[in-house]
């Protein structure tokens, strides 16, 4: 009778996880089967695209030129009204127009780079500054080490949408604003103050689990605190350093509230949240496209996991000394 109930409740738990794994991945599932069709063959049944296509990957990346693009006769219309006009006006009237076309596109590999290099640039400042900040908590003996970790944390309590009017004001009159290069450095700013509390939390706690006698035996070496932190503890600690960057670059990568504060005047500094809105609103709104986009989006996030997934799985300190 008891087997039965263990049966029953390991059949009723596999259940509920297999629906709940196809919950949370059919509309990932559902988006890559959309960018692998043609713009006629979006809504078709099924998740098995009939006519699979790279197009809407191509057209994205500016690899081919749209169907529109190519079935359009705009450019023979034009060579035929300016055809008289002197060479001059018409090297002129082609530049504005090609100026034009350019704005009209949707320039996803900028909007790309520009996220990478914000979320790259703010992990790895919070990664640097926590790596200190999260050694001092976990291993000196200072006055107010207790309320300082735990008044860390308090910035979690305000929302970002309690904290924006403040800030934009505070950067403006420290002139962060007014053009996107100067926005950048409030993003990245507001980035690291956002992943700070969470990547002290989480390594102070990891570098916990390091036995101090590892870090003895370094200093009686000859090594000084600054080299013990860098020899022994950050080799020792790459799970939860990687596990850190990762959710930083994460932070950064998919935010959008102040993204679209400081840069939405510079379209030449958007990133790809602020892109996609826009694509998501604009005359390139078809469905391919935008899922096609949606997959990219989300591609650097999968392949970090997967190439630190060995670091993700357990420490490096079993082993590391015989108590």
């Amino acid at each position: 009778m008891v087997r039965r109930k263990n049966i029953a409740k390991k059949t009723g738990f596999y259940i509920l996880v297999l629906l709940l794994v196809i919950f949370v991945a059919y509309p990932f599932v559902w988006m890559l089967s959309i960018s692998f069709r043609y713009d006629t063959d979006a809504f078709e049944p099924g998740l098995i695209p009939e006519r699979p296509t790279l197009r809407q990957y191509g057209e994205l990346l500016g690899l081919v030129k749209s169907i529109r693009e190519e079935m359009s006769q705009e450019e023979q219309q034009m060579m035929e009204l300016i055809k008289d006009l002197p060479p001059e006006q018409q090297e002129a009237f082609l530049a504005e127009i090609g100026a034009q076309r350019k704005k009209e596109t949707f320039p996803f590999i900028r909007f790309f780079k520009n996220s990478l290099f914000l979320a790259g640039i703010s992990a790895f400042i919070s990664l640097i500054i926590a790596i200190f900040g999260a050694y001092s908590f976990s291993r000196l003996e200072y006055k107010g080490r207790g309320m300082i970790q735990r008044s860390v944390l308090v910035v979690y309590l305000f929302g970002g949408t309690i904290l924006a009017v403040p800030l934009y004001q505070i950067f403006v009159k420290l002139g962060l604003f007014g053009s996107g290069a100067r926005s950048y450095i409030a993003l990245v700013i507001i980035y690291v103050v956002q992943t700070l509390p969470v990547s002290l939390y989480m390594l102070g706690n990891y570098f916990r689990t390091i036995p101090y006698s590892i870090e003895e035996a370094a200093i009686i070496d000859g090594c000084s605190r600054l080299q013990t932190i860098f020899k022994v503890v950050v080799p020792l600690s790459l799970p939860a350093i990687i596990t850190v960057y990762i959710y930083a670059f994460m932070i950064g990568w998919n935010e959008f509230l102040f993204a679209s504060i400081f840069v939405r005047p510079y379209p030449e500094y958007y990133t790809l949240p602020i892109g996609l809105n826009e694509l998501f609103n604009s005359a390139h709104a078809i469905w391919g496209k935008m899922m096609a986009a949606s997959v990219v989006t989300a591609l650097p996030v999968v392949i970090m996991f997967t190439m630190m997934e060995k670091y993700l799985t357990g420490g490096l300190t079993v082993g590391g000394v015989k108590e």
